[in-house]
């Protein structure tokens, strides 16, 4: 990790570090999460498609890399920022360090910058294109190549290839569950619970998911502009008739809400953490939740049929919503997260709830 190494922000600022994980360069577009612990998730999160994340957190690496914590087997995110990566990791699990980790997976790291600058910057002037560079300078091409620089296609990059399926309890109910970019614990969540999970890619047609028959149909997460995505919001459209019990997770949440005529709006700086609070709307009780997404649902295009179950304490934007002429319901957030650790995980029993009772009754 000796080996000089440069972040080049399209606003012109330039800041010197040192290369950790894979060598190389890479553009992308520059965030950052303030999830004090979980950096194996946040590094194997597929959401993070197309991003360099900053970890504000200032020591990542402390407790090594346990392969049980994963949340993917592949690695979408193409660069990782810290302000000191730890040497000599310390845990019973742990099977090694992250500067290995990340080379074996071709993951290119900076360590040694100010990254409570850079997330100020950031936070100040929004989410933006940045270049880590051997060189401190970059031509004039490089340059136009930053600033041009933006996530497409990042569901097809992310989703599985093929239909798998996980078996539950026999008997269970059988739950699609649709990958634009799923975390492994979404899965473990519905298996523990003793359903039947079949894992179908992005592009499923409707006509194969009514096929298959659910019992229930879950959204998950996944990267990029949930408006980008007009062929998965198509089937989504095509399936409201069906009544197939729905629950819908950060991307999935947007997909649901843009298919049934909302829009969706780009943050400045997006919800990346493990301490983000939402508002439950009918209780008033406050959750702390686990996020990561750069857009939201715009709560005034909601239609009259959907409402607003959740808001974000900080700037009230919408973190879920109720639908009434469907069986569905969808969050912002990521209750199998365990930011609370356990405060949302009744979401998962609500869905079940759900499906149970055939769509009759979608009520927290």
């Amino acid at each position: 990790m000796e080996e000089p190494i440069y972040l080049i922000l399209s606003d012109g600022k330039v800041f010197a570090g040192r290369s950790m994980g894979a060598a190389g360069e890479i553009t992308g577009e520059l965030v950052f999460t303030t999830a004090m612990t979980g950096y194996l998730e946040t590094l194997t999160d597929p959401s993070y498609y197309g991003q360099i994340v900053i970890q504000t957190f200032p020591l990542i690496g402390n407790y090594g890399v346990i392969s049980q914590d994963l949340e993917s087997d592949r690695f979408t995110l193409p660069a990782y920022i810290v302000r000191e990566c730890c040497p000599d990791p310390s845990n019973f699990r742990s099977e090694g360090g992250l500067d290995l980790f990340l080379r074996e997976r071709g993951v290119i790291g900076l360590t040694g910058v100010d990254t409570r600058a850079l997330t100020r910057i950031v936070r100040e002037h929004g989410v933006m294109n940045a270049r880590i560079s051997r060189r401190p300078r970059l031509s004039a091409q490089e340059w136009a190549e930053l600033r041009a620089y933006r996530v497409e296609g990042a569901v097809a990059a992310v989703t599985c290839a093929a239909e798998t399926e996980a078996a539950g309890e026999p008997g269970g109910p059988l739950i699609v569950l649709w990958d634009f970019g799923a975390k492994a614990n979404i899965r473990r969540e519905l298996l523990k619970r003793g359903c039947r999970v079949l894992t179908v890619p992005a592009h499923t047609s409707a006509a194969r998911i009514r096929a298959l028959r659910p019992d229930g149909l879950m959204l998950t997460n996944g990267p990029g502009d949930p408006a980008d995505n007009a062929a998965e919001i198509s089937v989504l459209r095509e399936l409201a008739p069906a009544g197939i019990p729905t629950f819908g997770i950060c991307l999935g949440h947007q997909l649901l809400a843009l298919s049934r005529g909302a829009q969706t709006v780009k943050l400045k700086y997006g919800h990346r953490g493990a301490n983000q609070p939402a508002r439950h709307l009918p209780t008033g009780r406050v959750y702390i939740t686990s996020q990561n997404h750069g857009y939201a649902v715009v709560s005034e295009t909601l239609p009259p049929t959907a409402r607003a179950s959740f808001l974000n304490a900080n700037d009230g934007t919408c973190e879920g919503v109720d639908y009434d002429d469907m069986p569905a319901f969808s969050v912002q957030f990521h209750p199998e997260a365990s930011a609370g650790p356990l405060d949302t995980g009744f979401l998962f029993d609500r869905f079940l709830r759900l499906v149970r009772e055939g769509g009759t009754s979608g009520a927290a």
